[in-house]
């Protein structure tokens, strides 16, 4: 016969272990990091606003979107995050703030960046 109880715990002592489960079973919160970046594209001289937003969590970039575009594929070394949107090349240096890219050799950008407020 069933009293109601889990085995070894007390009404009182439930509430807390169902919180204890719920944050460990919680997935990690993630922060986006934004940055505005103003890049000087070659042979053209002309300048372009461009935007970085870079999700992560805790351990690793989870998401990464330039110019509010998702990116499927990006590569993280330190950093310095790689990736390419439309035949452009794109690093990007988080530490200095530095943009660079290149649409296959046909134009070059390089630029600053500056970040923006947190999520």
């Amino acid at each position: 016969m069933s009293t109601g109880r889990a085995s070894g715990c007390s009404g009182a002592e439930r509430p807390g272990l169902v919180l204890a489960l719920l944050l460990t079973a919680a997935p990690a919160l993630a922060a986006t990091a934004r940055y505005r970046c103003e890049a000087v594209y070659l042979p053209a001289r002309s300048t372009w606003v461009r935007s970085v937003e870079i999700e992560h969590d805790a351990r690793r970039v989870v998401a990464l979107r330039v110019d509010g575009v998702p990116v499927y594929s990006f590569a993280v070394d330190g950093t310095v995050v790689r990736t390419a949107l439309d035949n452009e090349r794109i690093t990007f240096d988080t530490a200095s703030g530095q943009w660079q890219s290149d649409f296959r050799g046909l134009a070059q950008s390089q630029g600053r960046c500056e970040r923006g407020v947190d999520e």
